[in-house]
């Protein structure tokens, strides 16, 4: 996992045009408007996101048009993926541990 693609995200205003894009391509223009912030900016957050290879632009008459990039997204669920397994893992063990308990109380309860 890259650090770049994750460096890239912490910003909040690439966060909000990689939102934006998960609708649907759009132009700088039109990612400005949403955003109501300057096309300079703009086009400096998705150069920033371009490096990282989680957008792409296309030609498309006199614009150009992003939208996002899959690979970067997929690697991201991946490693995600493994923490999950992690938690899951240990929730699985709490929860036996718990349950065993659990019984030991009802078994010394029994007793009495």
């Amino acid at each position: 996992m890259q650090s770049t693609v994750f460096e890239a995200l912490a910003e909040p205003s690439r966060l909000k045009i990689v939102e934006l894009l998960r609708a649907g391509p759009l132009s700088v223009g039109e990612i400005a408007e949403a955003l109501e912030i300057r096309q300079p900016q703009v086009s400096k957050h998705l150069r920033v996101l371009g490096d990282s290879g989680i957008v792409a632009g296309q030609p498309v008459a006199r614009r150009r048009i992003y939208h996002l990039e899959a690979a970067p997204f997929e690697e991201i669920g991946r490693w995600a993926e493994s923490f999950a397994q992690l938690w899951e893992t240990r929730l699985d063990s709490l929860g036996r541990y718990l349950e065993s308990i659990a019984e030991g109380t009802e078994d010394r309860a029994d007793d009495d």
